[in-house]
This record gives C-alpha cells, structure tokens and sequence, in this order.
C-alpha cells in the first residue's frame, strides 16, 4: 500500500481527517502522523507538542500497513473484504 491508497481507503472507511496527519509533518495536537524524512519513514502519536510512540520504516508500504494499523480504530464505516484485500 502506498500513500495515495492509504488516503482513499481511510476516506471510503470514514476515519475522521482530524485523528491523522499524513505527509505534513510538525507537531499537530492528538493526531497520528506518518511522514517521510532521508529516505525513512517515521509513523508517531503527536501531542501537546511532543512525538510519542516512534517507528521507522524503510519502505513506504511497511509504513502504511503499520499506520492504518493503528489508526484503524476510529473508522465510521466497517471495512469490508475489498478494502481488506487490498491492504495485502
């Protein structure tokens, strides 16, 4: 899965916009975020001004599955076989 997938797929699974950061970096207040930095991707709990919770990965699709991993759980809408198919 790559970026522009895991956009879509949290759009079609209704996870509001405003528990994630995706690619915008900085220090947002309650969101997880994933960002890519020389080559690393880094997936991190940003709050009160502070990244908690640190992965890196080295592969933009291994930082994705981890991402919609964790931040699945605040999905609206249930996810069907088509959109778990597609994760891999």
């Amino acid at each position: 899965m790559k970026i522009v997938e895991l956009e879509k797929i949290l759009q079609e699974i209704d996870v509001p916009s405003n528990a994630y950061s995706i690619l915008k970096g900085g220090l947002p207040n309650e969101q997880l975020c994933i960002v890519k930095e020389d080559n690393i991707w880094e997936v991190y709990y940003s709050e009160r001004g502070r990244k908690s919770s640190i992965k890196k990965f080295y592969s933009e699709e291994e930082a994705c599955i981890y991402f919609f991993n964790k931040i699945k759980k605040y999905a609206r809408k249930e996810i069907t076989d088509i959109e778990f198919k597609r994760l891999g």
